[in-house]
């Protein structure tokens, strides 16, 4: 096996920022090769150096024998580079086969060959065992499904090298294991792989070797033969990180909120109770409607039936705002459509929410503003070398942790963590649930909508189950176990 890519020396800095320092490294053909590393540690800018997307301040990228310094995202594509972002770059009014050559030309004349283009999207779907319509509309398919057609759009061309970014963050478990197949069958017919995860138990199902990057820096190669999910952590963390789940102190107190017979938003006859300093696991399948549930109780989805107690108190909550002002604060599953504001600064999102608190009649207080998000910024740890940067310039770590600080910044006692460790790195995993214990200790309460099984079991102190719409089962931490949740998520 030959080197397909190699990185000599690659460095690239932004104000206040080294986002790659001296990158040095090599992959293979042929092989599937993980990159992996903390939010921030510069696996995001080296992909966009490979593609062409931006041009390094030194260094040289090495394809297949070609030595260059930077790289267009034409030259890349011609030399046989496709990226498949974790934010799918498709058009949702547009077919399949319109998709997939998109800035193509098909056929010898002016106008687009369009059966030509039907018959090569339908022949790349048959040999890969994928059941899609390239007729159909993009915006009609499964997460899982765009995601094909982001691996069809790259096939088209002569690839090499596919990078992919996140993979699996968005879709089903039973799509994670066709993606697996396609990745196994790409790698037969001698294409190399890029994969770039969090999810340590897929990079040692599929991964070759392993690269580990760090603050902008390259630490190390392992063969996957080699190396325990311990040594990688270590790695990626520099020092040894305990994996296990934070251990707090059990002191759960009177009801805080009761949800009877609720109906809305695809959801019926939810029933439950949340106690003061606990958490609350809601497990599911994709689809059972967890998300659904949380945007209801707050009052981002409309009830069409039941009732929210809050203290004791009925309440009426119709819109975001009676939820706030119920104490009832949620931190949304996509960060960056809902969560967090990114054309705008650290500041402005913490305390866009609070403003009402931190104003005098019409007239904001500026100081108090910058006061708040210092507050968050040093309890959370959100790493910027201002808190006027732009959310956008963030990690996706640190984009998260803003998400939650303007949430507790509305002085919610009750709190909606939606996904909560979602594409972030193992470090600031960590740092998430050592902040959720520490709200508990503070007496607010948390439910938590994960699809982790570990984290699931690790953090809640009780978990309920949801299937197609309802609530099929409710365990007790003594009777938690894989298997059982399983079987009420199931609907057995």
């Amino acid at each position: 096996m030959g080197k397909i890519l190699e990185l000599e020396h690659i460095s690239k800095f932004y104000p206040g920022v080294v986002a790659l320092d001296d990158v040095s490294f090599f992959i293979e053909e042929g092989q599937v090769h993980a990159l992996m590393g903390e939010n921030g540690a510069g696996k995001s800018t080296l992909i966009k150096v490979i593609s062409g997307a931006i041009k390094p301040e030194q260094g040289h990228i090495n394809i297949s024998g070609e030595r260059f310094d930077s790289l267009t995202p034409a030259l890349s594509k011609d030399k046989g580079v496709g990226v498949i972002y974790q934010e799918f770059n498709l058009v949702p009014t547009m077919s399949v086969v319109e998709n997939i050559f998109l800035g193509e030309k098909i056929g010898g004349s002016i106008i687009p060959d369009f059966e030509e283009m039907q018959r090569k999207a339908q022949d790349i779907f048959d040999e890969f065992g994928v059941d899609i319509d390239p007729k159909v509309m993009v915006g009609e398919l499964t997460p899982g499904k765009q995601q094909l057609v982001e691996i069809a759009k790259t096939l088209t061309r002569n690839v090499k090298l596919i990078i992919m970014d996140e993979p699996s963050a968005s879709i089903s478990v039973a799509d994670v294991q066709t993606l697996f197949r396609i990745i196994g069958q790409l790698k037969e017919k001698g294409v190399t792989i890029i994969y770039i995860s969090h999810r340590m138990e897929e990079v040692f199902e599929i991964a070759d070797v392993v690269s580990i990057m760090r603050d902008g820096r390259y630490v190390g190669t392992k063969s996957m033969k080699e190396v325990s999910r311990k040594d990688l952590i270590t790695m990626m963390v520099g020092r040894e990180l305990n994996e296990s789940y934070p251990v707090r102190e059990k002191n759960v107190g009177e009801v805080v909120l009761e949800v009877e017979h609720l109906y809305g938003n695809g959801n019926s006859d939810i029933n439950f109770c949340l106690h003061k300093g606990e958490i609350l696991g809601i497990a599911g399948l994709v689809g059972a409607g967890r998300t659904e549930l949380a945007k209801v109780i707050y009052g981002a989805a409309k009830a069409e039936h039941g009732m929210i107690r809050v203290n004791g108190k009925e309440m009426k909550i119709k819109t975001p705002h009676d939820a706030i002002a119920a104490g009832i604060g949620y931190i949304p599953e996509d960060r960056k459509n809902e969560g967090a504001f990114l054309e705008f600064p650290i500041d402005w999102n913490i305390s866009i929410m609070s403003l009402s608190r931190l104003s005098k009649g019409m007239v904001v207080a500026v100081k108090k503003i910058d006061e708040l998000a210092v507050e968050f910024q040093q309890k959370l740890g959100i790493k910027t070398p201002t808190i006027k940067q732009y959310v956008k310039n963030l990690s996706g770590g640190n984009q998260q942790k803003v998400v939650v600080a303007k949430t507790l910044a509305t002085d919610s006692k009750i709190v909606i963590f939606d996904e909560p460790t979602r594409g972030i790195d193992v470090g600031a995993k960590q740092e998430i649930y050592q902040l959720m214990n520490s709200l508990i200790e503070q007496g607010i309460s948390i439910i938590m909508i994960s699809s982790e099984m570990e984290e699931l079991i690790g953090m809640s102190d009780r978990i309920i189950i949801m299937h197609e719409g309802a609530i099929t089962g409710e365990l007790q931490k003594e009777e938690f176990s894989q298997n059982k949740i399983l079987e009420y998520a199931s609907g057995l």
